[in-house]
């Protein structure tokens, strides 16, 4: 593993980004609320499932949390709560908030199957309904959680990234782009409503049981793909160790702006031996030229800018919850493991998920250097037949 002690080098303020004002004042407005003594009521959005469900089972057992209060769209199995059914997008979700003192916001689509409209409009309503809601009810404290991806991944990042760096992130129609307007809801939160504070937390690459991302699904293909002239280097964030750094958050234990990660990072030699996949090395140019194509054609889920986060590094420095005191229970190599484990059986290039047929086409070519960015000219053909009906 690296040595965190190296030199960092500066980092470049991506043209027409703002400075990290908004982020000091959050964390200006980030002192414990005096709630008497007594621990917190916390409404968990997105409790029916995925992190939600995970937090809430969490909380539910926490001598932190006074009471918890379950939220999505349909009621879900976690004991020892009180369900309040409702859509976070829904108007009426103000007053299902009645006696909450903090709200934790899980309820995100991050699927990269998902259509970018629909995605990003369910995200960011959600969202800014989550906070208009909150600050009508009288809620102290929203937490709302997003991505270590909206620093961006850039070849001449920093490794590690400080926290109070800039969020460089594109703002297109990716998942990226989603969080990156809800950074921006957060960071607007303190003028148009005042009194409420914002916590927002940044994990850094989610593996456990059922996440599905661009992440998880680049260890899916047959060999793991780098552009030359730069050395990815690989950091994950285990549910596991999210939902704990949840915890303190929600128990305004910390506050602000901060990232949540295992320790270090793993170079790109490491992560081909710990995965038994071997990498394949190709032209940056050639790389983003041809997904952005595919993309274009409908072929591959995700924009360009993604694949940027499977080859470029994006570590992240979680000084401020180690300064509270907080350790992750995974490292680098366990929270690897867990994505293999969670991988089993499927098969995915350039983040799109392949059937059967076309996986034993893509592994007998997957020598060729083509074949690690989109696979073979027959699966293309056959995903336009496909959407034609032939």
């Amino acid at each position: 593993m690296s040595n965190r002690d190296a030199k960092v080098r500066a980092q470049r303020s991506p043209e027409g980004q703002r400075s990290p004002e908004g982020q000091r004042s959050r964390d200006r407005a980030g002192e414990k609320p005096d709630l008497g003594g007594r621990a917190p009521v916390v409404a968990v959005t997105g409790a029916a499932r995925g992190l939600g469900h995970q937090l809430a089972v969490r909380l539910a057992a926490s001598d932190r949390i006074g009471k918890v209060i379950a939220i999505d769209d349909h009621r879900g199995d976690v004991a020892g709560v009180t369900w309040r059914v409702v859509d976070v997008r829904d108007t009426a979700l103000g007053r299902r908030l009645a006696g909450v003192d903090v709200v934790v916001h899980t309820d995100l689509d991050l699927s990269p199957d998902s259509d970018s409209k629909a995605r990003r409009a369910f995200n960011v309503r959600g969202a800014q309904t989550v906070l208009t809601a909150s600050a009508a009810a009288g809620v102290g404290r929203v937490v709302l959680v997003t991505s270590a991806m909206v620093y961006g991944a850039r070849p001449d990042n920093p490794v590690p990234l400080d926290e109070t760096a800039l969020l460089g992130a594109d703002p297109d129609g990716s998942v990226v782009g989603d969080l990156l307007e809800i950074e921006q809801l957060a960071e607007r939160s303190p003028r148009t409503h005042p009194g409420m504070a914002i916590t927002v937390v940044r994990p850094a690459a989610l593996v456990g049981e059922g996440v599905d991302t661009l992440v998880t699904r680049h260890f899916e293909a047959p060999r793991l793909l780098t552009v030359k002239g730069c050395a990815q280097r690989w950091q994950f964030c285990h549910l596991d160790d999210l939902v704990c750094a949840l915890e303190l958050a929600a128990a305004a234990e910390i506050t602000g702006a901060f990232a949540v990660g295992c320790d270090g990072w793993l170079e790109q030699d490491q992560v081909e031996e710990l995965a038994g996949l071997r990498g394949i090395e190709l032209p940056a140019g050639l790389t983003f030229g041809t997904v952005q194509r595919l993309h274009r054609a409908g072929i591959t889920p995700a924009p360009v800018t993604d694949l940027h986060f499977v080859v470029y590094p994006w570590v992240v420095d979680c000084q401020h919850l180690r300064a509270a005191g907080w350790r992750p229970e995974y490292d680098n190599a366990t929270a690897l493991q867990a994505l293999l484990d969670e991988r089993a059986g499927r098969h995915a290039l350039a983040g799109r998920r392949l059937d059967k047929k076309d996986a034993t086409i893509t592994a007998a070519g997957a020598a060729g250097a083509t074949v690690a960015v989109i696979g073979t000219a027959a699966i293309v053909r056959r995903a336009r037949r496909r959407r034609r009906g032939t």
